[in-house]
């Protein structure tokens, strides 16, 4: 099982947890089940279209999911994936 870490906007989906445990031995497949277990995740992490919303970063011992093979990554029982949602705000610059 890979693990993933869950960053605190994401954690009241997974019951406040940090890191969770998933299947999977590609990218999707581990976050399919995540999804799977965290059925709310899907909206927040994925798109109509099944890819990850452009607004997330995704990383595998960090190196972005993006700049390897994306999505069919392939992730080893001992990997760590971190999800990352892109963060906008604050206040304008005067």
């Amino acid at each position: 099982m890979a693990t993933i870490r869950i960053p605190p906007v994401l954690r009241p989906a997974v019951g406040g947890e940090r890191t969770v445990s998933a299947d999977g031995s590609t990218v999707r497949e581990v976050l399919d089940s995540l999804v799977g277990a965290h059925g709310e995740l899907q909206s927040q992490l994925f798109g109509a279209d099944g890819d990850l919303n452009r607004f997330v970063n995704v990383y595998l011992n960090d190196e972005d999911v993006r700049v390897l093979e994306g999505l069919d990554t392939g992730v080893g029982e001992a990997d760590t994936l971190v999800i990352l949602p892109a963060m906008a705000g604050g206040a304008p610059r005067p």
